[in-house]
């Protein structure tokens, strides 16, 4: 059993980690270069914090994770969503389930999470040491032997677990050490990129739209070559000054990989509720209660005003005709481009700006049942810097929660 664990990084991954080597009696060390825990936690589900997604399947779950979704499943084996809701539940923070299973605190605090995380902390007795950022991990006959701070500090360790998290959010804290980490033992990582991050658009007409939020519509992304659907949603999109944003397109975003290879193209249906025969129906309803009105203004009964001209723009329509002069070509292709509003995907927003990152440690090197890496003896990876990623939805932390579980707990037996 390892006397001494350093855990690097105090998020999620690693305050589940900490806690749970510490509970097997470990003395624990939980080294943050910030000043308090959790700083990327308190920002997740809009300050709402997006704890878990309530499957009961560990199939469904690996589901929804496009990236290396079977090295997790010895992780999640062990510690699925109904675990990760007692756990908070237990530390006294009382959870709901919301629409897509997502799952929340009932006071919609992050901060609530937060708290628990510091008590989880406290009751096991982890020492926790802020303002200390690492600057090297030290081995011996491969094996850790400790950590090394930027202010000349030696903490021994029989066992170090990395959980710094990944590139995104870097004001959090969130900076990419992990995979410098990682590298200097020898690890192999895998270039970070974003995923759920916002999408760029080659259709610059849409950001008239901007600052406009649609709450009922539906996408789908297409392969431009194959034409073969890669994604589909329904929920809430944002038009942004660069695009488009929102929780649709944050899931969108995880299945547009490859852009210098593949070309995706975005299409909006801001009528979900309509197949295009009863959308058409609908048109020759207004357009027969207002012959003479022009399309923009009997566009503002059926759209958000922002959008009016945008859509009039693209249907070629002349604004200052009256509908009854609109030809049935005309209303069906109208119909069309309210079903089917689309651009090619011209990229995605940076890093930096993404909710998680994608990359990082290579899990062919990682131990999938212990988080250990199989090049040096004593090291594990928990959360972000590992190359896995999920949807939307409250997945990522429950890997986070996972793994660092996972690692806690390998850690302490070693």
């Amino acid at each position: 059993m390892a006397n001494r664990v350093v855990v690097i990084g105090a998020g999620p991954a690693g305050m589940m980690a900490a806690g749970a080597a510490a509970a097997k009696g470990c003395a624990v060390t939980l080294l943050e270069k910030n000043q308090k825990v959790g700083r990327k936690l308190m920002i997740t589900g809009k300050g709402r914090c997006n704890v878990t997604n309530a499957l009961s399947s560990l199939n469904e779950l690996l589901d929804n994770v496009p990236g290396n979704a079977r090295f997790l499943y010895g992780a999640f084996s062990r510690f699925m969503p109904a675990d990760t809701i007692d756990f908070f539940e237990n530390l006294g923070v009382p959870l709901k389930i919301e629409r897509g299973n997502r799952v929340f605190p009932v006071s919609d605090n992050a901060s609530d999470i937060v708290d628990a995380m510091a008590r989880y902390l406290k009751k096991t007795g982890v020492t926790c040491v802020f303002g200390a950022e690492v600057q090297s991990i030290a081995t011996e006959n491969g094996a850790v032997t400790g950590v090394t701070t930027a202010d000349g500090t030696f903490y021994a360790a029989d066992a170090v677990i990395v959980a710094t998290g990944g590139v995104s959010y870097p004001l959090t804290g969130s900076t990419g050490d992990g995979y410098r980490f990682a590298a200097d033992a020898g690890h192999a990582v895998v270039p970070p990129h974003p995923s759920l991050v916002p999408l760029e658009l080659t259709e610059t007409l849409w950001r008239k739209a901007q600052g406009l939020s649609l709450k009922n519509i539906a996408i789908t992304v297409t392969d431009a070559n194959t034409r073969r659907e890669v994604y589909s949603d329904f929920g809430e999109l944002l038009f942004t000054h660069f695009g488009v944003s929102g929780p649709v397109i944050l899931s969108a975003s995880a299945h547009v990989r490859d852009m210098n290879e593949k070309k995706y193209i975005l299409s909006i249906d801001l009528k979900p509720a309509l197949d295009e025969k009863k959308l058409d129906a609908r048109l020759l309803r207004e357009f027969a209660a207002a012959p003479n009105k022009t399309l923009p203004n009997l566009l503002r009964a059926l759209l958000p005003a922002s959008l009016v001209p945008v859509i009039v723009t693209l249907s070629g329509v002349d604004p200052a005709v009256q509908v009854n002069k609109i030809t049935r070509e005309q209303r069906l292709d109208l119909g069309y481009l309210l079903k089917h509003l689309e651009s090619p995907i011209s990229g995605t927003r940076p890093v930096e700006e993404g909710v998680v990152t994608a990359g990082g440690v290579s899990v062919r090197e990682v131990d999938p049942k212990t988080m250990q890496s199989k090049l040096v003896r004593g090291l594990y990876f928990a959360g972000e810097v590992l190359d896995v990623d999920a949807y939307t939805g409250g997945f990522n932390l429950q890997i986070a929660f996972a793994t660092g579980r996972a690692a806690g707990l390998a850690a302490a037996d070693e």
